[in-house]
């Protein structure tokens, strides 16, 4: 391992000027700093980020905590956090909670232990209006945003999310303005603030397009794509007269159309699907996907900018972004005839 003594020695310089000269100190040429900077990457000079940490008080560590990898809304926004992270000159120390308390709860304790400089949590949402560990958090005073939307039991913490109501209703418009007048809607856990404010986001486009709300029309499709098909058929035992579904997410929007399809319904033909999140997936399926785009990239980045703003002890406004809504092959106008008689 090279020391600041080697790289003195051979630059001809004291311990000091080098020291100077890799810390960026303003007191020297910047043609000297140059010039160390060089001999000391030819050298292959790696700097002691634990001993600098001890000195400043910081670790040059954020700790993630997202799902999990294999979610491809995230999967994207820790993208983003770890390339605006390396460019700063953090590293992550990251986690997946897996939808349980128990893996965050562990995973923040370890995450602290190592003195992360600030902490990216999607929280594991539950119905407590309380959290020891949040409340842990708080009192600690360590810089945490939330990826996602704020709850009772994570509230004072900024947070960076997607605008879901306005997102989810114009996905219901377009629809509606396709000609179709009977939804169903597949909803996700209603544990999920998100989840519901997409249900609410449906439910209002339909209030102002003064069309009535049958609960008949709504279906429990949880998250994955297991779910939806498994919704899906429930769909078609129960031939609720409706002529499109929407979905609270790709994933339920793509096991639901697959298990249409596989049951002879033709999309958009017979039955319009709409999903939400825009994965890569949908782009590829089967009936290329009609859904709405989440600015998965910008959330990252966004929630950098917040972090990087807690960390200067300026106040940070927690922001809701806006998504849009992407037309593909799987919606169209209703079918002529009834499709409680087709499928």
């Amino acid at each position: 391992m090279v020391r600041l003594k080697e790289i003195a020695s051979a630059a001809g310089v004291s311990v000091m000027t080098v020291s100077k000269a890799l810390r960026d100190k303003p007191d020297l040429a910047p043609a000297t700093k140059a010039r160390i900077r060089a001999l000391a990457d030819q050298m292959g000079y790696v700097p002691d980020l634990s001993a600098s940490g001890l000195r400043n008080r910081t670790s040059r560590l954020f700790g993630l905590i997202i799902p999990a990898t294999t979610d491809p809304i995230f999967a994207r926004v820790q993208m983003a956090i770890e390339q605006n992270a390396q460019e700063l000159g953090y590293d992550l120390l990251f986690a997946q909670s897996l939808g349980k308390p128990e893996r965050e709860e562990a995973a923040l304790r370890r995450m602290l232990a190592r003195r992360v400089d600030g902490l990216f949590v999607s929280p594991v949402y539950r119905l407590a209006q309380q959290s020891p560990l949040f409340e842990d958090l708080r009192s600690r005073a360590v810089p945490t945003l939330i990826l996602g939307h704020p709850a009772p039991f994570c509230a004072g913490f900024p947070y960076v999310e997607t605008d879901d109501t306005s997102a989810s209703a114009a996905a219901t418009r377009h629809l509606i303005e396709l000609g179709h007048t009977r939804i169903a809607y597949f909803a996700g856990p209603m544990v999920s603030p998100a989840c519901t404010e997409r249900l609410e986001g449906y439910r209002r486009a339909l209030r102002d397009a003064n069309l009535p709300q049958d609960d008949r029309l709504i279906f429990n499709a949880g998250s994955t794509v297991e779910e939806g098909a498994a919704a899906a058929l429930q769909f078609i035992q129960e031939s609720p007269g409706a002529t499109a579904i929407q979905a609270a997410s790709d994933l339920v929007a793509i096991g639901a159309a697959n298990a249409l399809l596989n049951q002879g319904v033709r999309i958009p033909q017979d039955l319009s699907v709409v999903g939400f999140g825009n994965i890569l997936t949908s782009e590829f399926f089967r009936v290329p996907l009609t859904t709405i785009r989440q600015p998965k990239l910008r959330l990252g980045s966004v929630a950098m900018d917040l972090m990087m703003t807690l960390l200067r002890h300026e106040p940070v406004k927690s922001r809701r972004l806006s998504a849009e809504l992407v037309i593909r092959a799987s919606s169209g106008p209703p079918p002529v005839g009834s499709l409680k008689s087709e499928v």
